[in-house]
């Protein structure tokens, strides 16, 4: 079964109303980014309200992972970033994670000598409350084992002896123990079976239900369709493009310009 006729059980993202998208969790200005001396992105700019999906979309090597790793702090940078109306452009990482931004890398970095358990409780943080006082989302092990049943099966198995798609639930899973209030996903759907492409589109979906924000970077058309309100599609470091997830995908002009589909 393909990964679009496997998506194409659940029903399109509903955008996100002006109403429950206020002040934005994250806001990004004119971010710049390097690796050595290669300039990679070229004054990004871009917004992700609370409880909205929004998908960045472009080809490889477009800037896609490297913008998520430039609000991270994990690459040369220069630019305005705020989080929850906070600067964090000058922030480390694990500072930037401490505050509740979630990041999930393309290439999972679980602890492969550790249980899945054992995993899950390196991400633990405690329970975190929005900016007006309102309780955000616990995640416990028992939370996550419903929402990812495959987890829940093998509590006790060594990561390095999961399947690629397993690693990538609990790589999603252990973000998720830190509590986060965005979460910044990179590829979710590389690369896995399409049975785990479902499984990561209904979780988003679950985490958007429950106010979490989330930021993708996707080349998967019918994967961002399934889950995004918004798109920004990004060509050579820059954002050629925002609007509607709907917007894009009925425009064949821009899927071909900047997604080759």
């Amino acid at each position: 079964m393909s990964d679009t006729a496997t998506i194409a059980s659940i029903a399109p993202a509903t955008p996100a109303t002006p109403a429950t998208v206020p002040t934005p969790v994250l806001q990004v200005q004119s971010l710049n980014a390097w690796y050595g001396a290669a300039q990679i992105l070229f004054d990004v700019s871009l917004h992700v309200g609370r409880g909205e999906v929004v998908a960045l979309m472009g080809r490889n090597g477009a800037g896609k992972s490297t913008t998520l790793k430039a609000i991270m702090g994990m690459v040369a940078r220069r630019g305005g970033v705020q989080f929850l109306g906070h600067p964090i452009d000058r922030s480390e990482p694990h500072h930037i994670a401490r505050l509740g931004l979630g990041y999930v890398p393309e290439d999972r970095r679980i602890f492969t000598d550790l249980t899945v358990l054992e995993n899950l409780q390196v991400g633990r943080q405690s329970p975190r409350r929005w900016p007006d006082g309102a309780p955000a989302p616990e995640w416990t092990p028992e939370k996550l084992f419903a929402l990812f049943p495959n987890l829940g099966e093998m509590p006790q198995r060594p990561g390095g002896r999961m399947s690629g798609g397993e690693q990538q639930m609990l790589t999603v899973a252990r973000t998720l123990m830190g509590q986060p209030l965005l979460v910044l996903l990179d590829e979710p759907s590389e690369g896995v079976a399409p049975l785990i492409v479902q499984q990561m589109a209904r979780t988003i979906r679950a985490l958007k239900a429950q106010g979490v924000s989330v930021l993708l970077s996707e080349q998967n058309l019918p994967f961002a369709q399934a889950v995004a309100d918004r798109a920004y599609l990004i060509e050579q470091g820059q954002i050629a493009h925002h609007g509607r997830m709907a917007d894009v995908v009925g425009n064949a002009e821009i899927r071909k310009t900047y997604l080759g589909v």
